[in-house]
């Protein structure tokens, strides 16, 4: 206790005093020690809500005296000067004339006249008062107020934080900052390294529509000016995002430890710049012992799998380095977060965990039943549509493309549905299809001519009676080779299980794998959650206060987004970067990608919206969820519904407690910019799209704020935490094919019923790319330390209000409710989709989950 007093010695005052507690939280990095804080070097002022004064800039809250921190530890206790006549604290300043920044978790007030405690959320960093433009930061009281409501004393520090935020659109931006700023995708090429690293500037547009990503106002390239200019592999942590969103320490010690499962060096880009920093001689010795650290996986040439059993070698078996005398001396010339890659001590390099697609039966991904089963509870459940005409058409322009239209007859399929023609079994909503076929095809020219070797699928499927899909028939489709405007060449395959007919089923099944997982990737997960949540991210710190309670609505929804899409930018979706290594599409990736989003629309983000579009559920006013699934056993729906409604009762809620009439959302100034801004600038090649809300109601606030939340949280989760379960075997989901099916008469041809596994192996992903992409997707699926998950906060205060806090406790309880019907639904051996031939149980929207590679949890944000 003495100690306790000791360091928690308060500052000798007068009367009339308010008690402090100021925390500078131990989760991140100091780099000054609590004692060198002390001596007037950081000071603290209380800012009057109501009692104003006259400035030179205006009407201001009465400012109390400076008090500085003179003694103690943190947490600091404070006493400052206030009179009754003071009245109510809204806000304080803080200036560090130290030379060195700290982070600012909280200030606690009590004995606050007439109201007792204030709690401050601040949560951020500071900096000398050289690098901000009054000398001091402001932070705000966890009160909430609309524009219109704020009181007299704080309205023009509100005004001023948010014009700080938005910056001026000029300069590079430095590490201190927190200017939010939009800027086009002219980040992901190097000119001046050749025309190979070169890809079109994404956004800004009509040919080229992309949303919008954080401007950091680097140096344009020296061979185009239009390009921004990138900064080294090895510095990509030190992207710039605006202070305040990068990673907390525990999330950085994740990330470094994640870059270590990346563990090819003629894979990773910019990989060579480490390597160049030592000998050509130990670049050789290096190279030789990546080599051999994967010589025990197969007894063939490095980059080939021989078989399924090599493959699951990678699982059981582990990855063991050499003996390398020589290697000791090369790690300790490379960087330290690197070293691991390269052991010379002879043990294994921890295997990969065994994903649950094989844990329980190594052999039923092969199954038509589980391929069907994960377009309804996988990775992408988001995609399968109901075939409502036949044959499938095309949309492809003609003009361009020529003819487009499936060429799948119903005798391909008569005998595989039940008995049914094919008008019967679509009057009755038994069929389905997964089309990849338009959004790849006038890309598949041009990655036919990288490594990649593939068709443009369409797989048609057949609902059984016992509620699951069986596919029935798979389209495989080239460009024709008299040019695009001739149309496509096609085959059509369908299930055989024996000889060479089985084995172009397996494959065809593969070449309908790697299409779903390269738009998965690229539009699903990237496009439809990364990049066009950065927009809301950008808009609401520029135009909605902390104060404005839809900032505070939507704030945990966007913890880390901006500082994993830039790392993306970096090493993701950059040219020659990870993903154009382990996706099909190659260089083609992300020009993919942009005309995919000339078909968002926000407003079928909304789950119901979604199902209705794609045909898998239709309007049912007497439904829970408003909409009737159109095959009761779809996981993913079932679930989704659950959440959604979850979230939106929440978002109802909350919105109702600031906004009683639709006039109050009409006299919302900063609600009005923020919704403008999003569309005209965050998603401004669309903003002219006649299904933007008018944002003129409270159901319209409340919709797209549902919307936001769904997106940011549990869509991807969905899309996302299941890519190693299912992902992580690369036979049941390979990311690439290199080879089209051999030609009759060819030896190749006479493998597929020679040798079935070799004949798959040597068609689809690679040895050394799938270790990559393997490392990548497991470092994608993982949960990090310091998580926070749907229906938590990583501050029980974050507001004051007592009505939004019963209401978000009534949220939490209602995904408690959903967490325990989730385990009540996956015991029930009638939902066979629920867990399917491989025995996965479907937890990918199961809200809670423990740190690490689960398989479920869905955490409050895009935060990997």
């Amino acid at each position: 206790m003495a100690d306790d007093d000791d360091r928690r010695k308060k500052i000798k005052t007068e009367d009339n005093k308010v008690k402090g507690t100021l925390v500078l939280t131990n989760n991140h990095s100091f780099s000054i020690t609590f004692g060198e804080l002390l001596g007037r070097k950081v000071s603290l002022q209380l800012v009057s809500a109501d009692h104003t004064e006259s400035t030179a800039k205006g009407l201001r809250g009465k400012l109390g005296k400076e008090t500085p921190l003179t003694k103690g530890d943190s947490p600091f206790e404070l006493e400052f000067d206030w009179d009754d006549e003071d009245g109510v604290p809204g806000a304080f300043l803080i200036k560090n004339r130290h030379r060195k920044e700290f982070y600012l978790k909280t200030l606690t007030l009590t004995h606050v006249p007439n109201v007792g405690r204030l709690h401050f959320v601040c949560n951020s960093w500071i900096y000398n008062e050289e690098h901000y433009a009054k000398g001091y930061r402001v932070f705000f009281s966890n009160q909430t107020y609309l524009p219109g409501k704020t009181p007299k004393g704080l309205c023009c520090y509100r005004d001023e934080e948010l014009g700080e935020l938005r910056g001026d659109g000029s300069g590079k931006r430095e590490e201190w900052e927190r200017v939010y700023d939009y800027d086009v995708y002219n980040d992901l090429s190097q000119p001046d390294k050749g025309s190979e690293l070169v890809r079109p500037i994404l956004g800004g547009s009509t040919d080229r529509p992309y949303p919008r990503r954080c401007r950091t106002g680097r140096p344009v390239t020296i061979t185009d000016s239009n390009m921004e200019s990138r900064i080294g592999i090895l510095q990509s942590l030190q992207i710039y995002v605006p202070r305040d969103e990068r990673f907390s320490d525990l999330k950085m010690a994740d990330v470094y430890a994640y870059g270590l499962k990346l563990v090819s060096q003629g894979l990773l880009p910019g990989f060579q710049s480490v390597l160049d920093k030592v000998s050509d001689e130990i670049v050789g010795t290096i190279e030789n012992a990546i080599h051999h650290k994967f010589k025990g996986v197969s007894s063939n040439k490095f980059n080939e799998f021989s078989s399924f059993d090599d493959v699951l070698n990678l699982y059981y078996g582990g990855l063991k380095v050499p003996k390398f005398n020589f290697l000791e001396s090369v790690r300790e010339k490379m960087p330290e977060f690197v070293r691991e890659l390269f052991r010379s001590d002879g043990e294994h390099l921890a295997k990969f965990p065994v994903p649950q697609v094989i844990k329980e039966d190594r052999s039923a991904w092969r199954t038509d039943e589980e391929f069907g089963r994960e377009l309804l509870a996988g990775i992408c459940p988001v995609v399968i549509r109901r075939l409502q005409e036949f044959p499938p058409t095309s949309g492809l322009d003609p003009t361009k493309f020529g003819k487009q239209n499936s060429t799948i007859t119903e005798h391909h399929i008569k005998d595989q549905m039940d008995g049914l023609s094919v008008w019967e079994a679509m009057k009755n909503h038994r069929l389905f299809i997964l089309d990849h076929h338009d959004p790849l095809m006038p890309y598949l020219r041009g990655i036919n001519e990288t490594p990649t070797k593939t068709y443009a699928t369409r797989t048609v499927l057949f609902l059984q009676k016992n509620g699951t899909l069986k596919p029935i028939a798979i389209e495989l489709s080239l460009p024709h080779p008299n040019g695009d405007e001739a149309g496509a060449i096609s085959t059509v395959h369908t299930p055989a299980s024996d000889g060479i007919e089985g084995t172009i089923w397996l494959l065809a099944k593969a070449y309908a794998n790697v299409n779903d997982s390269g738009y998965h990737q690229l539009v699903c997960h990237w496009l439809h959650t990364h990049a066009t949540i950065e927009p809301f991210i950008i808009a609401t710190h520029r135009q909605l206060s902390v104060l404005h309670p839809i900032h505070k609505l939507l704030h945990p929804h966007f913890r880390d987004t901006m500082n994993i899409n830039a790392l993306s930018r970096q090493t993701l979706i950059s040219a020659g970067g990870l993903l154009e290594k382990t996706v099909f599409p190659d260089k083609y990736s992300l020009p993919m990608s942009c005309n995919m989003y000339k078909k968002w629309d926000f407003t079928k983000q909304a789950l119901p919206a979604d199902l209705i579009d794609r045909g898998m559920a239709v309007p049912d006013s007497n439904s829970p969820h408003g909409v009737r699934l159109i095959i009761e056993d779809y996981p993913f729906a079932v679930d989704g519904l659950e959440i959604w409604s979850a979230i939106k009762s929440w978002v109802h809620e909350y919105v109702c407690i600031y906004y009683k009439t639709d006039e109050d959302i009409q006299n919302d100034t900063e609600l009005k910019n923020w919704w403008h801004e999003v569309r005209t600038k965050g998603h401004g090649d669309l903003q002219n799209k006649p299904w933007w809300p008018k944002m003129w109601t409270r159901d319209e606030l409340i919709q797209s704020c549902t919307i936001i939340i769904w997106v940011a949280s549990a869509l991807h989760a969905a899309v996302n935490f299941g890519q190693y379960p299912y992902g992580g075997y690369l036979p049941n989901r390979p990311a690439m094919s290199r080879r089209l099916l051999p030609e009759p008469g060819t030896t190749e041809y006479d493998e597929l019923e020679t040798d079935q596994e070799k004949a798959f192996l040597k068609t689809v992903t690679p040895q050394l790319q799938s270790i990559l992409g393997i490392s990548l997707i497991e470092v994608l699926s993982r949960h990090s330390q310091d998580e926070v998950y749907l229906g938590q906060r990583d501050t029980p205060e974050w507001t004051a209000d007592k009505e939004a806090l019963e209401a978000f406790e009534r949220f939490g309880a209602n995904l408690r409710r959903i967490e325990r019907m989730i385990d009540e639904m996956n015991r029930d051996k009638r939902l066979i989709n629920r867990t399917g031939p491989a025995q996965v149980p479907y937890t990918l929207l199961y809200p809670s989950s423990d740190v690490g590679l689960t398989g479920r949890g869905i955490p409050n944000s895009v935060s990997i």
